[in-house]
């Protein structure tokens, strides 16, 4: 390892990296601030505040988008270590990898840098104060908790330093998965702040500019850390092209639908000629374009140019340092599309459900409003939707080669996939964050109903079988990855039946009896948070449980059953207690909605917990029934293994067992 690390001083001396990143964030910088520069007195008369002076009027977009960059950077370095780059046949990082996992580190580093130095911009432009004459850091400190958005960058601070110190001691692959995801969560806050978390319809907004920002991250960090590696002359530079090709075309992909969604909630066609801020939208769209386009021109001559010649980078370096300054301006135009005011919406006058929710209700909820009132959930519909697409691809490469997959567990998993997007988009997922009742419906689908047909597809042992293996000598790729993920110590944790059975039941008792519901209740990202717990610590219990695929703690049958009968009274009893409290979950946001036909938010409530009690009947007798065919074919397996080896050995066992019982007979002749 300490050869790897001295390659890696020299690579670092030899090429010109950190020269093209900084350049690309000054690019992003000066950007943001020359266009947001432009914007500053439509801010201002929008907002009516004072002037905070020009250190924070430049200086906050020039230092996020220099920050943007260097957390994208650090997304991408981690995504090159974890995947893009084999490492040694031991699981240490290989030099391309370590090398990429440093400059990871410093990129993670900057990032938290330029979000800590965020919060007193923020505050000084939020309050109107000059930052250099009239705000102390006592002052600064005291008033960045009522700010949301300044909020919001402490949070991004601290998630960053968390992933750069996390990352330092790092040598082996293993741990770079958990740094990448990690990097990930730094950007959840963005999204959570500026115009698309106000306003009508910011649950879509709030919804697509998450997409929008994690593919960002995916395609302008993974080609920053292409670039780098190609500039070093690391090795497996095909390899490594070839992977991020395919990640790009999806990140485009994402990135336009997304953006498309995103504008078309903030501004009317009309608007993209007639304001600043649909001048920057078409821009974007612009640059996101060229992008494509030359996304499209690299896999046909950079990328091609490796696989035929790995040494062959030339092509690939120039097209990418083409891409990663268009990927500076863009980032620029971004953070001064966050500080360009919106026009004024068509509609004026939002209703109070519209500005707390995002949308309107037109009334109680009946069975035609829930069956038919759909609103697209553009996270968990989207992911229901590519859940499905990716298992019928996986079904369809098995019978083109020949190979059977039973059609009971495709229709389990179909069935699971439109249960989540009933569950999530229909009217139940659009009543959910306005009534109790309602979220405990979607709660219990969630987690009871949709789980159990997930895990009957057999999805894992789909992928193992379907996923071609990697060669001998050659680089792991999906399966391998998939197999290490399965057999790794966080799996281990996870499915021992204790800890999946505690994340599936103690979760209710400390999200409704532990003050949190309550206190987030009116979050849309609370609401999300929600709803990926309650399908994940499912999902886990009923892996554990029932699940078809390999668990790293395979249990018997008769353990599985036992599992089972002591974890579902507790679900009970949980309906039971919430029956009978007296306290409203939630008050305060749901009066805050005054909706004129939800008043009784007591009886809601009991209701809600009489669905909790009842909900467990359906989910309780589909485990039964696939524990009684699991207990089947398991005894039918061992039965048949017994006969092929009474086949082998022309029943010896049997014949053994006969002689014993014939000397047990004449012994007893014998006595008597």
């Amino acid at each position: 390892m300490t050869s790897a690390v001295q390659d890696t001083t020299q690579g670092v001396r030899r090429a010109p990296v950190w020269s093209v990143l900084s350049g690309v964030a000054l690019l992003a910088g000066l950007t943001a601030a020359a266009l947001a520069g432009l914007s500053v007195a439509d801010a201002l008369t929008a907002t009516g505040l004072p002037d905070a002076g020009p250190v924070t009027n430049y200086g906050l977009p020039f230092i996020k988008a220099a920050g943007e960059i260097a957390a994208v950077t650090a997304t991408g370095c981690f995504l090159f270590a974890a995947f893009l780059v084999p490492p040694q046949a031991n699981g240490v990082l290989d030099a391309a990898g370590y090398r990429a996992l440093r400059t990871g580190t410093v990129a993670s580093a900057l990032w938290t840098v330029c979000a800590l130095l965020m919060v007193p911009l923020t505050v000084s432009d939020v309050s109107g104060q000059s930052l250099s004459t009239r705000l102390s850091p006592a002052d600064i400190w005291s008033v960045a908790g009522l700010i949301e958005a300044a909020g919001a960058w402490r949070w991004t601070a601290l998630f960053a330093a968390v992933v750069t110190v996390v990352s330092i001691p790092v040598l082996r692959w293993s741990p770079t998965p958990v740094l990448f995801a990690g990097s990930l969560v730094t950007l959840l806050p963005l999204a959570l702040t500026g115009h698309s978390s106000a306003g009508g319809s910011h649950d879509l907004a709030t919804n697509s500019l998450l997409i929008h920002l994690v593919a960002a991250a995916l395609w302008a960090g993974g080609l920053l850390a292409l670039l780098v590696h190609a500039l070093r002359g690391g090795e497996h530079a095909d390899i490594a092209a070839r992977r991020f090709s395919a990640v790009a075309l999806w990140c485009f992909v994402a990135m336009a639908l997304s953006g498309v969604v995103n504008a078309l909630v903030r501004i009317q066609p009309a608007d993209l000629v007639h304001s600043r801020y649909g001048w920057l939208v078409v821009g974007k769209a612009a640059a996101l374009c060229a992008l494509g386009y030359l996304g499209w021109w690299q896999r046909r001559r950079g990328v091609a140019a490796l696989q035929t010649n790995a040494s062959a980078r030339g092509a690939l370096i120039r097209l990418a340092l083409v891409e990663a300054v268009l990927f500076g301006l863009t980032f620029g135009i971004a953070v001064a599309l966050g500080r360009t005011p919106p026009p004024p919406p068509a509609n004026l006058h939002l209703s109070i459900p519209a500005v707390e929710i995002g949308y309107d209700l037109d009334g109680p909820p009946t069975v035609a409003r829930l069956l038919f009132d759909w609103r697209f959930d553009l996270l968990f519909g989207t992911a229901s939707i590519v859940f499905a697409v990716v298992y019928l691809a996986g079904v369809r490469r098995l019978r083109r080669r020949g190979d059977a997959w039973p059609p009971g567990r495709v229709a389990a998993w179909l069935l699971g996939c439109l249960v989540l997007l009933v569950a999530t988009s229909s009217g139940i997922g659009r009543y959910t964050p306005a009534m109790f009742s309602m979220h405990m419906i979607g709660h219990m689908i969630l987690s009871m109903l949709a789980p159990v047909l997930l895990v009957l597809g057999a999805p894992v042992t789909l992928a193992l079988r379907a996923l071609p293996a990697a060669g001998r000598d050659q680089p792991p790729g999906l399966r391998e990855w998939l197999l290490a993920a399965l057999h790794s110590r966080v799996s281990r944790f996870l499915t021992h039946p204790i800890v999946a059975t505690a994340l599936f039941v103690l979760g209710f008792y400390g999200l409704y009896f532990g003050g949190i519901f309550d206190a987030v209740n009116g979050s849309h990202a609370a609401h999300v948070a929600m709803n990926l717990h309650f399908l994940v610590s499912g999902y886990l219990f009923y892996w554990v449980v029932i699940g078809v695929d390999p668990t790293p703690r395979p249990l018997p049958p008769l353990a599985k059953l036992g599992v089972v009968f002591a974890s579902l009274p507790l679900h009970a009893f949980f309906g039971v207690v919430l029956m009978g409290t007296k306290s409203v979950m939630g008050e305060s946001f749901y009066r805050s909605l005054q909706l004129p036909w939800h008043t009784d938010l007591l009886a809601d409530q009991k209701l809600g917990g009489g669905i909790a009690w009842a909900a467990g009947e359906i989910p309780l007798v589909l485990v039964l029934i696939a524990l009684f065919v699991q207990w089947q074919r398991s005894d039918t397996r061992t039965a048949k293994r017994l006969d092929r080896a009474a086949d082998r050995d022309d029943d010896a066992d049997l014949a053994a067992y006969n002689a014993m019982l014939a000397e047990m007979a004449r012994r007893d002749r014998a006595e008597s």
